[in-house]
């Protein structure tokens, strides 16, 4: 699935750049809200952080958006649902540092020095870090607390343009399972609002 989603898209990315009547780069900066859903236990969200580069190849209306940045993300557990069906309280704590790679394709509208955006498209999270501590509750799931170097997510969102300033606010909803337990499951999503500057 993986290899479908980006084969597509570096085909529309090859497609857009062959076409292209206008190039920026830029640099962001930004907070996001996260939290892992998880089908056995209860959780919070947690205020994260994004720092990186974008690139922007398109047409009068079209464009293509790849990015990289190093980003925080993770979760607060404060419950879980044991074998027996019952709930109890009990802490849980995770963070990742990660290098996630966006490519999303998009529209924009209105003038040149003031115009607004729609976008969406895949995103894949690399791990370079990763903090946890979990209560001896936890300790009954499976590989619970061991997670893979990488995750598969969807990214949409809307942004606006003014002059050199944009600022996006987007959701990323996880695809893949980033837990490495076969009996439980867990998806990094996130809201996140960044502040991006046009260097080119």
């Amino acid at each position: 699935m993986k290899k479908i989603i980006f084969s597509i898209v570096f085909l529309t990315l090859g497609w857009a750049t062959s076409k292209a009547q206008t190039f920026n780069l830029g640099v962001k900066a930004g907070v996001n809200v996260a939290k892992l859903n998880a089908d056995f236990a209860s959780e919070e969200n947690r205020l994260g952080y994004q720092i990186g580069a974008w690139a922007r190849i398109g047409g009068a209306s079209f464009y293509v958006q790849p990015e990289a940045y190093i980003g925080s993300k993770g979760n607060k557990f404060i419950s879980i649902q044991q074998d027996n069906g019952n709930e109890v309280s009990a802490e849980g704590k995770v963070k990742f540092t990660t290098l996630d790679i966006p490519v999303l394709l998009g529209t924009k509208f209105g003038a040149k020095n003031l115009n607004f955006r729609l976008m969406a498209g895949p995103v894949i999270s690399f791990v370079l870090d990763e903090n946890s501590s979990f209560s001896s509750a936890y300790q009954q799931a499976t590989d619970f607390s061991n997670y893979k170097n990488q995750a598969l997510g969807l990214q949409a969102g809307a942004g606006v343009d003014v002059g050199s300033i944009s600022v996006d606010l987007r959701y990323e909803a996880g695809l893949s399972n980033i837990s490495k337990s076969e009996k439980y499951t867990q998806k990094p999503n996130l809201f996140q609002l960044s502040l991006g500057f046009k260097i080119l």
